[in-house]
């Protein structure tokens, strides 16, 4: 075809045809590749880059890169889009993160995003960059994992710090929503929806990010189905445990008359709840037949410990022998079930 066109075509249109096809070769248009007419370039795996670093204060482990899929291992690629360079464009779908280098080019790493009800997307704008970052667990993460709260006040940074060696902070209209790009020394998360809202990097690679991008860089979250965000979406906000509540068929107003409510052990036991099988004992009903005495007096017999109270599920229950079937108490705590007592 070359050939035809250099016997057909003037000097002067061969050589701007010849330069623009060499630039072609360089900056694929995607209008050819949507086409049809031209393939998409393959991506370019960049060797060489998840051995052990030094990072100054820590040794970064090398990450077992044939443990890893090679779609998020860090690539050269072909990337389409009007975003200028310096642009990070998130693909949760793809679990991939891009870092838009030029006309339709990126380097792309692979990502771990949120778990299932902690997805979200948006804008936002990188306003905050460090290197080992404290890590401090929001409350409501502590809420679901109690352990947690031995970082209430922060755990410093190091090698088992859930952000890794670098955290990119992100804010969208100058409210910090608590997402972050950070690193993990669970690289084996990576291309997982494993986080609570957060992007995942392999350290090595978020080290190589935060150097790239500048302060103020625009990130967009892509929708769940590739497309762009109208706006930002955040996940719902986790429900909140309903307080217990004792029915009013299961109380009864405390001799004092406070509006307290206290249990009725009665009631308690007649439905079910909290109460143990084993009941206060009871003087015997008279026989109506006199009965004669013995020659001798039996022994007494010994008097039986009970438990006028087990453990309800709310673990809240009267602490003190009953008045009259009535907790004498004002009002319920959350107490331990109480010791065995002798009924007199």
């Amino acid at each position: 075809m070359i050939a035809h066109l250099a016997r057909t075509l003037p000097r002067n249109c061969l050589l701007a045809l010849t330069l623009g096809l060499g630039l072609m070769a360089c900056a694929p248009d995607p209008k050819l590749i949507e086409a049809g007419l031209m393939a998409a370039p393959e991506p370019q795996l960049i060797e060489g880059v998840y051995g052990a670093k030094d990072d100054g204060a820590f040794l970064v482990p090398a990450v077992p890169v044939e443990k890893v899929p090679s779609q998020f291992l860090r690539q050269s690629v072909y990337f389409p889009t009007e975003e200028p360079a310096g642009t990070i464009i998130i693909n949760p779908a793809t679990k991939h993160l891009h870092l838009v280098t030029g006309n339709n080019q990126a380097i792309r790493y692979g990502i771990s995003v949120g778990k299932a009800g902690f997805e979200w997307a948006g804008e936002a704008l990188v306003t905050g960059r460090k290197n080992w970052p404290t890590w401090t667990p929001p409350p409501e993460m502590i809420d679901r994992k109690p352990e947690l709260a031995q970082w209430a006040n922060g755990q410093p940074g190091g090698l088992q710090n859930p952000l890794g060696a670098r955290a990119l902070y992100l804010t969208t209209n100058g409210v910090d929503y608590g997402y972050r790009i950070h690193g993990t020394p669970e690289w084996n998360s990576i291309g997982r929806n494993a986080s609570s809202g957060c992007i995942r990097m392999i350290n090595q690679d978020v080290i190589d990010l935060h150097a790239r991008v500048s302060d103020n860089a625009k990130v967009v979250v892509l929708n769940a189905d590739g497309s762009y965000p109208k706006g930002l979406k955040l996940p719902p906000p986790a429900p909140k445990p309903a307080p217990a509540v004792v029915p009013a068929s299961l109380a009864t107003d405390n001799a004092a008359g406070d509006a307290e409510m206290v249990l009725n052990p009665a009631l308690l036991r007649n439905a079910g709840i909290g109460v143990s099988a084993a009941a206060p004992a009871t003087s015997p009903a008279p026989s109506a037949v006199a009965t004669p005495a013995p020659a001798t007096a039996a022994a007494p017999s010994p008097t039986p410990s009970v438990t006028p109270y087990a453990a309800a599920p709310a673990g809240k229950l009267c602490s003190i022998p009953l008045v009259n079937g009535v907790c004498p108490l004002p009002t319920l705590g959350a107490i331990p079930p109480p010791p065995t007592v002798s009924v007199p």
